[in-house]
């Protein structure tokens, strides 16, 4: 076996060890630093390379494919490449998703002798990026054909363990090389101690035994760390009212009889709002408390009833008890018994009526629920950052949907090409992507991509004339001149890009609902593309209106002072 492993190069065993981990697609852009790793990579059966537009784009793509795949990998040159990658690589570190970024660079022999080369600072210096890449992900390093074996497999550990993002380079020529056996111990995985999370378990007993009205609140990392089982399975046991954070869409299957909705803070359903907010326990798991996922820090969860369920601790009250695990901790947490009464009547959702006047023209409160009826179990939703994001929170998703949003590094553009790592990851799913007209246009080009690759979405463009959620977010002045963009024919988009798409341009409900209709038989087919004009620029779902008078209250207390 050793002799078999010896005669392995660097590349072959850095794409056996993400094969390993059911990574099938590498996303990227060539240049003539990666070279090797490409055509390693094209010889190589079992994993093929995915060309992006340009290198952020492939990096948002890598980060919609690991949401739903688990991992993904992302191939770029050297300079270049890999700083034009480092927003999305930010952005996965930031929201907890895991990304091997492997850097193809200049020859090794021509790095010792500190040769000025193209891609460079011209200063002979060819770890300044890494040094870069340091601040933004989980773990760097150089690879070798000497230090493979250890490296490579130790920057995936840490990739799957912290949810994050981590960054390899490799010398041009090395990738070819073999790789020196060296047989490491293999580290223990973690694990809970036992007497920290019997202290936790106690603490939670001691508090259920008083509670009489107890709600589990979820949140993203419950999505990141795999823990949606584990909670269904508390949810189940316990009988409680469950609700959802901003960042944590998706992460708790809202047809539960026990959801009763998104916890928005105080731009969000009031009843839900007082339902958290006067609970005599609180239990929220993997939460972050976050100025956009706390509704501007509205949000008031009171500290001394809260059981602060993280991936590798848990804070009840003011006690901390660190390294216990999540999934422990959920299990524990089950296992005290405590049953409450389930809910009580039947609970509304904010879009579960809608205006049926087909002339009507498109605002927000007529078609947020015309999305939620067309939604269907196993859909991939993906929302982009500004007013689909807050709109489509309010959505009440089906069964086993997979939605996507980036709730906290909020990249504007990050959506498009993200749809795109999903479909790959994911090909025989229904994908919807929601996006604005000004986000749109800065990452277009992935359309390209989605129609080259047979990529059958339907996109839903939201044309409100402009930076919308900007105009919201600007309480001080008023029609400013860099909230508005060129206006862009968005349904002939795909003929310039070479592609068979079904698009269609509406400006009422009644054309929307024809549009939708269509789309949902097209996109077995083909790409859909529905631009939606709408009927006041500033239209907005209710929580951007209430995040708005919010913000100018504050605004005025300010000025007071």
């Amino acid at each position: 076996m050793d002799n078999m492993i010896a005669q392995k190069t660097v590349g072959q065993f850095l794409f056996d060890c993400l094969k390993l981990e059911g990574i099938t697609e590498i996303f990227g852009v060539a240049g003539d630093y990666n070279f090797t790793l490409l055509d390693t990579l094209e010889c190589y059966s079992g994993i093929r390379f995915i060309e992006g537009r340009n290198e952020l784009n492939s990096g948002y793509a890598a980060d919609g494919y690991a949401r739903v795949k688990g991992m993904a990998a992302l191939i770029t040159t050297f300079g270049v490449g890999e700083l034009s990658a480092c927003n999305a690589i930010a952005g996965a570190n930031s929201e907890h998703v895991p990304i091997i970024h492997i850097v193809g660079a200049p020859l090794d022999k021509d790095q010792k002798e500190h040769k000025l080369m193209h891609h460079t600072l011209m200063d002979g210096n060819f770890d300044v990026f890494r040094k870069v890449y340091e601040q933004i992900t989980a773990y760097t390093a150089v690879i070798t054909p000497e230090n493979a074996k250890i490296e490579i497999p130790a920057a995936i550990r840490i990739a799957k363990e912290k949810k994050k993002p981590v960054y390899l380079v490799v010398a041009d020529d090395l990738v070819t090389m073999p790789i020196k056996v060296r047989d490491e111990p293999v580290p223990q995985r973690p694990s809970s101690n036992l007497k920290t999370l019997q202290a936790a378990v106690n603490n939670v007993h001691l508090m259920l035994e008083r509670a009489h009205r107890p709600v589990i609140v979820v949140d993203v990392k419950t999505m990141r760390f795999g823990l949606q089982t584990a909670v269904r399975q508390l949810a189940d046991a316990m009988k409680v009212p469950v609700v959802t954070m901003m960042y944590g869409k998706g992460a708790f299957d809202e047809t539960h009889p026990n959801y009763i909705g998104m916890y928005l803070g105080s731009f969000g359903d009031s009843e839900v709002q007082s339902m958290v907010e006067n609970a005599d326990c609180i239990i929220a798991i993997g939460m972050v408390w976050a100025d956009t996922n706390t509704a501007n820090f509205t949000a008031k969860l009171n500290p001394l009833v809260t059981i602060n369920i993280q991936p590798d601790m848990v804070k009840i009250a003011e006690a901390e008890y660190p390294n216990v695990l999540a999934a422990d901790m959920l299990l524990a947490v089950q296992k005290v018994g405590y049953k409450g009464q389930g809910l009580v009547g039947k609970l509304s959702f904010p879009y579960d009526q809608f205006l049926s006047n087909a002339d009507g023209p498109l605002l927000a409160d007529g078609y947020y629920p015309r999305f939620q009826r067309m939604l269907k179990e196993d859909d991939i939703v993906i929302a982009e950052t500004g007013t689909f994001y807050n709109g489509m929170a309010e959505v009440r998703l089906p069964g086993n949907v997979t939605y996507i949003g980036q709730g906290g590094w909020q990249s504007i553009g990050y959506a498009i090409p993200s749809a795109f790592g999903a479909i790959m990851a994911a090909p025989e799913r229904r994908v919807l992507l929601f996006t604005g007209d000004g986000a749109m246009q800065l990452t277009a080009q992935e359309i390209s991509s989605m129609l080259y690759y047979g990529c059958k979405p339907i996109i839903f463009v939201l044309n409100n004339d402009g930076y919308t959620i900007e105009k919201y977010l600007n309480v001080k002045t008023e029609g400013q001149k860099y909230n508005q963009i060129p206006k862009w024919s968005y349904t002939k988009l795909p003929e310039a890009f070479g592609g068979n798409a079904f698009t269609v341009t509406v400006r009422t409900y009644g054309e929307l609902d024809q549009a939708i209709i269509q789309a949902e038989t097209e996109c077995s087919e083909r790409l859909c593309i529905i631009e939606m004009i709408a009927g006041d620029p500033m239209d907005a779902p209710k929580y951007m209106h209430l995040m708005r008078s919010y913000m100018e209250k504050q605004e005025m207390q300010r000025s007071e002072k």
